[in-house]
């Protein structure tokens, strides 16, 4: 087996490969041959220490793999070497063979591909739990998604739009526009050329966004507290924008705001079963064609550092995946 492991906290530039034996699973463990890892864009900060998971180095990054099971430790039930699984990590899945704890591997449906499993990892369960136990987002209510090209910002434009809602995307392109309305938005913004805000009052008349799902942070949040509507819902996902905003009470106070952290990895630790819900309701999506991930890249996972970059830069839109 091989891994793509830093050694330095320096970003994606310090990823080197690193190969050893194969790993067994050992008691109450899942040990599977990795086809297919999903890349997110928390990956490019912990190799640069600046995520909130800081695995004691080396490491490899990645938190979410498809693959086959290759071994099942003792103790261990509902799996058999040779299924077809998904598996949601910490951290670690930059590698050809991984090792995870049952309770964070799931059976692939039939006909599922590999890399389509692994693009509905994270980021579908991040909007899944954002949108539907976080938000509670109603059909016929108007949400809006920032950065709605990316992995997470698509994830959930899709979502939503499934459970009924308006949807309205954000991107700074033509081309990632197109990408956003073919996953089924209802309108679009390109907030280089126009003022969101003012383009969402519009859209609404004036009543303003139910839900606002913001990656960004920033600016992006700062104008988005602007033009939610009365009971909205702000979801913080992250800060992509690189700066953490802090929140003009007065505005949450006269809008009846409610301003709502999205914290998926620490459910594995809090409420474990709300992640096998998200999976079930995801796959469930899935078959009924109501979502499908995009995938817009895939590299090879030697090529992790050619990746993470391109995504860091945003040079990518949707999913980008390797492939061991």
């Amino acid at each position: 087996m091989y891994r793509m492991i830093v050694r330095e906290l320096r970003g994606p530039a310090a990823l080197e490969r690193e190969d050893s034996v194969d790993v067994a699973a050992a008691a109450g463990q899942v040990a599977i041959d990795v086809e297919a890892i999903g890349c997110n864009f928390f990956d490019t900060l912990i190799t640069k220490g600046k995520y909130q998971v800081k695995p004691d180095l080396p490491f490899a990054p990645g938190a979410e793999v498809a693959g086959t099971v290759s071994d099942v430790g003792d103790g261990v039930q509902g799996f058999s070497v040779g299924d077809r699984v998904t598996a949601l990590l910490s951290y670690g899945g930059f590698s050809s063979r991984v090792i995870a704890p049952p309770e964070r591997v799931f059976l692939m449906p039939e006909g599922m591909g590999f890399q389509d499993a692994a693009a509905l990892g994270l980021v579908y369960q991040t909007s899944y739990v954002a949108l539907v136990p976080r938000a509670q987002l109603k059909a016929g209510e108007t949400l809006l998604v920032h950065a709605a090209a990316g992995g997470v910002g698509l994830a959930a434009v899709q979502i939503g739009v499934a459970l009924g809602a308006r949807v309205i995307g954000t991107a700074g392109s033509a081309d990632k526009l197109e990408l956003v309305q073919q996953s089924g938005a209802h309108a679009v913004i390109n907030y280089r050329e126009e003022d969101f805000v003012e383009r969402v009052q519009e859209l609404t008349g004036g009543r303003g966004a139910d839900v606002i799902y913001d990656p960004v942070g920033g600016d992006t949040f700062d104008r988005s507290m602007k033009c939610i509507a009365f009971n909205g819902r702000l979801l913080v996902i992250g800060f992509a924008s690189g700066r953490i905003p802090t929140a003009e009470m007065n505005r949450v106070l006269l809008k009846n705001i409610s301003l709502v952290g999205v914290h998926w990895g620490l459910y594995f630790e809090k409420d474990p079963s709300a992640i096998q819900d998200a999976q079930r309701a995801i796959f469930d999506l899935h078959a009924r064609g109501r979502i499908s991930p995009v995938i817009s890249a895939t590299y090879p996972l030697s090529e992790a550092t050619a990746a993470l970059e391109a995504l860091g830069a945003r040079q990518t839109t949707g999913k980008v995946v390797l492939i061991p």
